[in-house]
């Protein structure tokens, strides 16, 4: 009588723990050291004493760790000062976080208060406040963000570097021109800056003292002087569902 009591216990304790048994398997499935992805491992070219620390899980894991249902990428959208980016940017923002997604933006104006408050407007300036923001997207994306830049990056130079850092870590990388002509941007003129630049208040500044790259092959080009600000959003939800980085099962307004 006793004996049967101790294996009903058994059972009914074995029954009970069953789906914490599955977790535990499925986490060491998971945590498996032989997992290796891109260079990860190897020494940084500038200093042969850094190695690389190497996660236990590839990006579709953590996926499926974090229950996001999606996964990374930078959309880097890049135009004149008042060709929309900032204002497209927010509006996808706001859009993929309503879709139940991981989104986040990052300001040109906005990690000048922070990240970037020691850099000036000069093209050494400007080519290390695109590499920081590069090397900082590509940490977001790496950790299943969809991370949304708006920046003028007016330099070609500046623009391939950000999406060799991505590419050398195998995250997806989309450029996505903001264009709009120059008479029309300064109509807008929405901070009063093409102003105090052509009154000499201001030096370096795009389109007026130094150079814009335009894009020659972006992955998207919005006309911004002709499209809305939703038609923009959706265009570029658009392109990151074709990408595959959105699943079938978020909400899509585009």
């Amino acid at each position: 009588m006793f004996s049967r009591s101790i294996i009903a216990t058994r059972q009914a304790y074995a029954k009970l723990h069953r789906p914490l048994s599955a977790v535990a398997s499925a986490a060491k499935t998971l945590f498996t050291p032989e997992v290796k992805k891109s260079a990860y491992g190897a020494s940084a070219k500038h200093n042969k004493n850094i190695i690389w620390s190497e996660e236990l899980f590839t990006p579709a894991q953590r996926r499926e760790l974090v229950g996001a249902g999606h996964g990374g990428c930078t959309v880097w959208i890049t135009g004149l000062s008042g060709s929309g980016k900032s204002t497209i940017a927010a509006k996808v923002e706001k859009e993929l976080l309503e879709m139940g997604l991981n989104a986040y933006r990052l300001d040109g104006d906005n990690v000048r208060f922070g990240l970037c408050k020691d850099l000036g407007f000069s093209p050494a300036a400007r080519e290390e406040n695109i590499r920081r923001v590069s090397e900082t997207a590509a940490l977001f994306a790496d950790a299943g963000m969809v991370t949304i830049t708006a920046f003028i990056s007016p330099y070609k130079e500046s623009r391939a570097l950000a999406r060799k850092i991505h590419e050398d870590a195998r995250l997806t990388f989309l450029e996505v021109h903001a264009h709009v002509d120059l008479a029309t941007a300064e109509s807008r003129d929405p901070k009063g800056l093409y102003k105090k630049a052509r009154a000499g208040e201001l030096s370096n500044f795009t389109g007026i003292d130094d150079r814009f790259d335009e894009p020659k092959e972006p992955d998207l080009k919005l006309h911004t002087a002709d499209m809305s600000v939703p038609a923009c959003s959706g265009a570029v939800i658009s392109e990151i569902k074709a990408r595959g980085i959105i699943s079938g099962k978020f909400r899509l307004n585009a």
